[in-house]
């Protein structure tokens, strides 16, 4: 097991400073980066844990706190455990700061983040991965749509409302993506119905962009997320296999 190291550090942005975690192996050698983009429950210590599993299999890894124009990561107090009792009350405060996380401003973030990155002496040149889960998802693609050439992949779990019917939906920059994409969507997942992944995979194949969609049997929404009711062991360890797949392929 290769050995972590694992930071708090922080990014300038045009809006701020944005509190993030980073994870890489524990030696002299430059590694290639990836971004992590969080759930809705934010940086915690479960997603730290999520990252340095991703160091430990050789990658530079870089987790902000998205939510970072409302504090420091907690943003939200959490429990331990957040079971389904718990979440209506946590999504009455999440959810209002959520909305305000505009596609520009996480766009603009996403720049950020990339430039950090770049400049990150643990970190090797060239074009990163990014791997999102939940909200995180949609901010995956979103950024492969904006940075083309500087995603050389992306993989998406459980996203939430992939390609709606919005006219600002994360599918909407399909055909400006050049990396291979990758998507593990959950078949209980009410945030993501089946019209929604069979609309997301049309605007990919139509755009010509190397991708592929699996719907993973018996999984709800959060399955990648152990500190939660709907954590499926299962489809967590395909996840893993599916994601270092596509890094070990493309970075």
């Amino acid at each position: 097991m290769t050995a972590v190291r694992g930071t708090a550090v922080d990014i300038p942005t045009q809006d701020g400073i944005a509190d993030a975690y980073l994870a890489h192996p524990d030696d002299t050698d430059r590694h290639p980066a990836v971004l992590l983009y969080m759930d809705a429950f934010g940086l915690r210590p479960h997603l730290r844990g999520m990252a340095d599993r991703l160091a430990a299999a050789g990658y530079t890894v870089l987790v902000p706190n998205v939510f970072y124009r409302h504090g420091r990561a907690p943003v939200v107090e959490l429990p331990d455990f957040l079971d389904p009792a718990a979440r209506p009350e946590i999504f009455e405060h999440i959810m209002p700061i959520a909305r305000e996380l505009t596609p520009e401003r996480a766009m603009r973030d996403a720049g950020a983040y990339l430039d950090w990155l770049a400049a990150c002496p643990q970190a090797t040149d060239g074009p990163v991965g990014i791997t999102g889960y939940c909200m995180g998802a949609g901010l995956a693609l979103r950024t492969a749509g904006t940075y083309p050439d500087r995603v050389a992949a992306a993989a998406g779990f459980h996203g939430a409302h992939l390609a709606s019917e919005a006219p600002d939906s994360p599918h909407t920059v399909a055909e400006r993506i050049t990396a291979e994409l990758y998507f593990g969507h959950a078949d209980q997942d009410h945030a993501l119905p089946p019209e929604q992944i069979e609309r997301l995979d049309k605007a990919l194949d139509e755009a010509g962009v190397r991708h592929r969609t699996e719907v993973y049997t018996g999984a709800q929404h959060g399955y990648t997320q152990a500190d939660t009711a709907a954590y499926h062991a299962e489809a967590t360890e395909r996840h893993w296999e599916a994601l270092l797949d596509l890094f070990g392929r493309a970075l």
